[in-house]
């Protein structure tokens, strides 16, 4: 989302851009201070330096027009110190008394002690801008009211049930945010005013609005999104200078049909609501978002409208496993593939009918673009046919894991344009607390993947000149001058940020610090007209009134360089107590450190990489039942403990491997060592060694199965697997002793894990895999029948595509399917055998098998073969039956199963 500040904000944060700053020796001597802005919502103990400035009372704090106070402070000292304001500042335009800088053990923002306002705070005649947001306002206080300046009110995050009436008498109030609170109705005076241009009253309790709002006529934003409505009045219509109406997340059943007119509406979004009835001049426009509403479905309780009647019921398709393909037509359809992806196709999205055709794809470098700060949450969709594009925008959604680490980062879905990737417009939905939904708006069909980045904010800069700012970080800010450019381009920010401690660590040295880390990049031409001012924060812990400017560097880096620039001596920095200010032309990433180093270049791509490194520790598990099947997988350090827990009760092998640092995405791969072999040809597979790409969020995991040219009759095949970085080199040595002593960060070789193959009895014969030598067996027992090798080949030859679906009904893994997918990819009668037999193997002496097999049968709807393991049984039986009473070993009991009681002759039939 863009973090463009407009309205009063831009003014004051231009104004405070704009500022000189001071640097004479009395301006030096305050702490805080810069210019006409005064910073002391940072640190603890603000209100008590406040104060002390007041008794002071220095020239340079009557020209502050700029003032940020935290709140977490003591609520009598806070009010001591806000009741000096008018006498001391009475220049003050921008008022912030914000709290949200604390937060508790799962990083939500603490709400600040402020609960009201001195009386006198009215006296602040020059006031335009009042920032209340993140408190304990329960009622707004009433010295608010009475300041008639006042362009520009937030009050989000706060408790607030109600708006007083004189909230209407504000005649400037041009801003108005009170989202994230508790109101349940709008007072009738708030359409009285006439100035207010936007308006956000999302995340409350409103279930209703007054009809007055529709005199606000010169409103051109509304915000009422995750609120209780369930109507809206016709009043709304009224609101013709309206571009941005936001709604979703209500309970509307149906919306004025006045607002299909509205002549400069751009954006109307009724997203996840009860709309069942819509005016047809909504339903076709392109500036209306729809989804998650029940559109033409007939109400339980209310006959179907005529407009809803017209609006056919949207097919829906549910693929299994075996199908890759799907039909589209004009009517439109909502599709789940086998994968668990979602697509929805509006009505009108295609103009005749077409074939979508899919496929979920591994992750590789070449196919999935990360930058540097990425992570990949999913696998890569692909959608055909490439580059068609739909009359409208196709739903989609994509489920994945949600990562740790949130923190001023985002998720996204991205995809592939013509030659270029690019990040859609994503919204989660939450599934379950560890599995969400990215979706987005698909334009045409191409790779789709979803990415965790960095939060970026974006902006189109006009040649007027505006001002981004970072919305994680917010004294991070660009500020484009009047001219900078003579075309509309558009800029993006991401900002990381590098923990001291790490730093530290890495440099030996107690008092570095480094800025967050800045990536700037743009649109068009490279360079702009005019110089671009970036405002960056210090170094933390670092003042820009008591640093020393030697230790102060500023690194710069453009790709694809492969060392960071210090061009400290080559612009001009203006520090203030708490930023750095310098002058750019042209973009891309710069980081400010404080440090005592020399080179700071080569420490700072030391650095970058540190923040980009995952530790990681390797493993090589074999099945217990099957030492010829080892698992190899590389997990985060953090889910070792977790994955172990749960696959030693199947497997067992050695200890992890020592912990290891690999980047998103590298490349590596895993060696068989001293007589041991792949047992089977593997696409993944390049002379003998397994690849594999390193992703923090997927699992890294394969299963393989080995072999050997040893006499294991003899005795045990001690071998090893050794795990490499790189590309395969052409020859890998056997023997891991001379790479272990190359170990390092940059090594070729990572970690070596032994792998036993255990010696074979006389009577073994080694299994092939690839093969189908299973030994004979006899499924079942004497109370439910049996089924021989050669019924099993039956059932086998009757169950076609549907033995996936039969195969999880009998509890076979989804890996597992997968596995015997890849071994017998070409052969589908293999495919089916190999489970059936594999499955029979596991279950011999285990009572009621046939009967699970039975049972399986008829949830995957094949009847008919449900119908013939039965005939077999019943003939078994009866065999078996037989039998016993011909050896005189069966009592004469006709409850028996086999046995008969004579039977009364059957009517003669016409």
């Amino acid at each position: 989302m863009a973090a463009a500040v407009e309205g009063p904000e831009l003014e004051a944060a231009a104004a405070a851009g704009d500022a000189s700053e001071d640097t004479d020796a009395g301006a030096r001597a305050l702490p805080f201070l810069g210019g006409n802005r005064l910073s002391l919502d940072l640190y603890p103990g603000g209100c008590q330096r406040l104060l002390h400035l007041c008794v002071q009372q220095p020239l340079q704090l009557l020209r502050v027009e700029f003032l940020r106070l935290g709140t977490h402070e003591d609520p009598q000292l806070l009010e001591a110190t806000l009741a000096q304001l008018p006498q001391s500042l009475s220049c003050l335009r921008s008022l912030v008394l914000k709290g949200g800088q604390r937060r508790d053990t799962l990083g939500a923002c603490l709400r600040g002690a402020l609960t009201t306002l001195p009386a006198g705070l009215s006296g602040l005649a020059h006031l335009a801008h009042l920032d209340l947001s993140f408190n304990s306002l329960e009622t707004l206080p009433a010295c608010v009211l009475r300041i008639r300046g006042l362009g520009a009110l937030l009050l989000s995050h706060n408790c607030l049930s109600e708006l007083p009436e004189a909230l209407g008498a504000l005649p400037a109030l041009t801003f108005l945010a009170v989202t994230h609170n508790r109101l349940q109705t709008l007072p009738p005076a708030l359409g009285a005013l006439s100035t207010l241009q936007r308006l956000d009253l999302s995340q409350n309790l409103l279930d209703t609005l007054p009809p007055e709002i529709g005199g606000l006529g010169s409103l051109l934003e509304l915000n009422l999104a995750s609120n209780r409505l369930q109507s809206l009045p016709a009043s709304l219509a009224g609101l013709r200078s309206l571009r941005l109406l936001v709604l979703h997340s209500n309970l509307l059943a149906s919306v004025p049909a006045g607002l299909a007119r509205l002549p400069l509406l751009t954006r109307l979004d009724l997203r996840d609501n009860q709309l069942r009835d819509l005016p047809p001049e909504l339903l076709d426009a392109p500036f209306v978002r729809l989804q998650g509403n029940p559109l033409g479905e007939a109400s339980p309780d209310v006959p179907s409208s005529p407009v809803a009647s017209l609006i056919p019921e949207m097919p829906r398709l549910c693929l299994t496993s075996d199908l890759d393909s799907f039909p589209v037509t004009p009517r439109g359809c909502s599709v789940t593939l086998a994968c668990g992806v979602r697509l929805q196709f509006p009505a009108g999205a295609t103009a005749t009918p077409i074939t979508i055709r899919y496929r979920l794809l591994l992750p590789e470098p070449g196919l999935v673009p990360l930058g540097p700060h990425d992570a990949l949450l999913s696998h890569v969709l692909e959608l055909q046919p490439h580059g068609v594009a739909f009359q409208q925008n196709v739903g989609l959604w994509l489920l994945f894991t949600p990562p740790r680490a949130r923190r001023c980062r985002e998720v996204v879905v991205r995809t592939r344009n013509d030659n270029s990737w690019g990040d859609l417009e994503t919204y989660l939905e939450e599934e379950a607390p560890q599995r969400l939904w990215a979706h987005c708006q698909a334009p045409h069909f191409s790779w789709f993947l979803v990415v965790s980045r960095p939060v970026s904010n974006a902006c189109l800069v006009p040649p007027e000149g505006t001002l981004l700012c970072s919305s994680g970080h917010p004294g991070v800010k660009v500020i484009f001058p009047p001219g900078a450019t003579e075309e509309p381009r558009r800029v993006s920010m991401q900002v990381v940020r590098m923990a001291g401690r790490e730093l530290q660590a890495l440099l030996g040295e107690p008092e570095a610090a480094v800025s967050p880390l800045l990536c700037l990049s743009q649109s068009g031409p490279p360079s702009f007209l005019r110089p671009v001012t970036v405002q960056l924060p210090l170094p933390s812990g670092i003042t820009g009134l008591s640093l020393d400017r030697s230790r102060l560097h500023l690194l710069y880096w453009a790709p694809p360089a492969a060392t960071w620039d210090d061009i400290t001596a080559q612009v001009v920095l203006e520090l203030t107590h708490l930023y750095a200010r310098f002058q750019v032309t042209h973009f891309s990433w710069y980081w400010l450190w404080y440090t005592t180093k020399n080179c700071v270049g080569g420490l700072a791509r030391k650095a970058w990489e540190r923040l980009r490194l995952h530790r990681v520790n390797l493993i090589a598990l074999q099945r217990r039942r099957d030492p010829e099947q080892v698992l190899l997988q590389c997990l985060p350090r953090n889910k070792v403990d977790a994955t172990l827990q749960r696959l030693l009760e199947r497997y067992r092998g050695p200890e992890p491997s020592d912990t290891v640092e690999m980047f998103e995405g590298e490349e590596f791969f895993a060696a068989f060592e001293r007589g041991i072999d792949v047992d089977a040809d593997r696409p993944d597979c390049v002379e003998g060694r397994i690849c594999f790409v390193f992703y923090s969020h997927l699992k890294n995991v394969k299963e393989v199965y080995v072999t050997t040219t040893l006499d294991r009759e003899a005795q045990a095949v001690r071998g090893q697997v050794s795990f490499y970085r790189g590309a395969v080199p052409v020859q890998v040595p056997e023997e891991a002793e001379a790479a272990r002593q190359r170990k390092g960060a940059d090594a070729l070789w990572m970690a070596t894990l032994p792998i036993k193959l255990p010696r074979l009895r006389s009577s073994e014969e080694p299994r092939r895999r690839a093969g189908l030598s299973l030994a004979p067996l006899n499924l079942g027992d004497a109370e439910t029948g049996f089924l021989t090798q050669s019924n099993l080949l039956s059932v086998a030859g009757r169950l076609g595509p549907d033995w996936p679906t039969v195969a999880l009904h009998l509890g076979v893994s989804y890996r597992e399917l997968q596995r015997i997918r890849h071994e017998f990819r070409d052969d589908l009668d293999g495919q089916i055998r190999h489970m059936l037999f594999s499955w029979a193997e596991r279950q011999a002496g285990q009572p009621g098998a046939v009967g699970l097999l039975v049972q399986a049968l008829e949830q995957s709807d094949r009847q008919d073969v449900a119908e013939e393991v039965r005939a077999v049984l019943e003939l078994g039986c009866r065999k078996y039956q037989d039998g016993i009473r011909r050896t005189g070993l069966a009592p004469k009991d006709p409850a028996l199963p086999g046995s008969s009681a004579p039977q009364p002759p059957e009517p003669a039939q016409a």
